[in-house]
């Protein structure tokens, strides 16, 4: 009889890396004074009041929504994009695409694109795991690389993320702009990964459709934004997608047939998010203050940060251990992280540490790595 999983979805993809980490949680929650857990990268504080009434007010919501999402919706982004990141010119009508949070975006991605099986797929060499994952999927093959304009090869889709999961590191604008002209003179859709864009600390990130970078021309781009890290809606599961409107619009064709729509009420709560900016500096104070404790304590106890010019992690090392053992010298102080090897060969020596911890749990991280 023929086995039906013999070539089974999960056969494909990579291990869930987030499995390894179940040892040293159990360690870390051994702790007298309970664990600190700086693993993922998952808000803890509250979501704004105005997007809680915003969702309230929209709750009698019987009707499927639409696909394309409302037009509140996409002007709040649209307005957004051109407030916030200098982004102007972007059309609400055919530019923009909500999405069920941008995890599902990407990994879907090259599958909704028609990308398959001897296609080949740019990921960062030290990457949020769901990019390679996503090409797995779709049967491509995912090739980790420093700097997408040094790979020589036919190429469909290119990933860019900045400020970069895990490491923080922010990409200079000259750099994405030679990211974008080399995709366009290569045929290949370059996307953008810029959740944590309103979080740059010791530099500015750019987005790829700022016009110093992409020309005014938003040609084989796209850029990818999540509610979930500048206003605490990971819960939520709400974002969107917006750039060349050949590749917004076949899209949205694709994920009309799969029935992938934003619930109507999660739009109305992204519209009042988007519209807001006073909740995000909030966050951001709350981001700086633990980044300092943190910072000053880790640094203090013999490790050394790199990179981390923004986003919401510290990209740690130790002389004395390689990734692993900076996770198990961690749990033993009660505090979990992540390891640097989840994110490609580029992190065997390094954690991250998630800045999503509470006050009260970052001083105490703080103060058992001072003891």
């Amino acid at each position: 009889m023929t086995d039906l999983f013999s070539s089974s979805t999960s056969s494909r993809l990579p291990d869930f890396p987030w499995d390894k980490l179940a040892p040293f949680k159990q360690k870390a929650a051994a702790h007298p004074d309970g664990i600190v857990d700086l693993s993922i990268g998952s808000p803890v504080d509250p979501v704004p009041e105005l997007v809680k009434q915003a969702l309230a007010d929209a709750a009698d919501a019987p009707a499927y929504p639409t696909t394309i999402g409302t037009s509140t919706a996409r002007q709040a982004v649209v307005d957004w994009l051109a407030r916030r990141l200098q982004v102007p010119g972007v059309d609400p009508q055919a530019g923009v695409l909500p999405v069920i949070g941008t995890k599902e975006l990407i990994m879907l991605l090259p599958t909704l694109l028609g990308v398959g099986a001897g296609d080949t797929v740019l990921i960062p060499d030290l990457a949020y795991p769901t990019y390679e994952a996503g090409a797995a999927l779709a049967r491509a093959t995912s090739v980790p690389v420093p700097d997408v304009t040094r790979y020589d090869g036919r190429v469909r889709v290119a990933y860019l993320n900045s400020p970069r999961n895990p490491s923080g590191q922010i990409t200079p604008a000259e750099e994405l702009r030679a990211a974008v002209e080399w995709a366009r003179a290569n045929g290949v859709l370059l996307v953008s990964d810029e959740c944590y864009v309103e979080f740059g600390w010791d530099e500015q990130p750019a987005s790829v459709l700022h016009p110093d970078v992409c020309g005014g021309s938003f040609d084989n781009l796209l850029a990818v934004h999540s509610l979930s890290k500048r206003s605490n809606l990971a819960g939520y599961r709400a974002g969107f997608v917006a750039g060349d409107e050949r590749v917004v619009a076949e899209l949205l064709a694709v994920r009309k047939h799969a029935g992938l729509m934003v619930p109507s009420p999660i739009q109305a709560a992204m519209a009042a998010a988007f519209a807001d900016d006073a909740h995000v500096e909030q966050q951001r104070q709350r981001y700086i203050r633990r980044r300092s404790v943190l910072r000053e304590a880790l640094t203090g106890a013999g490790w050394q940060i790199t990179l981390s010019q923004g986003g919401l992690y510290l990209w740690a090392e130790h002389p004395a251990y390689d990734a692993y053992g900076s996770v198990a010298a961690l749990a033993d102080r009660g505090i979990l992280v992540a390891p640097g090897a989840f994110y490609g060969a580029a992190g065997e020596r390094h954690v991250r540490v998630a800045l999503t911890g509470t006050d009260e749990r970052v001083d105490a991280a703080a103060k058992r790595l001072h003891e």
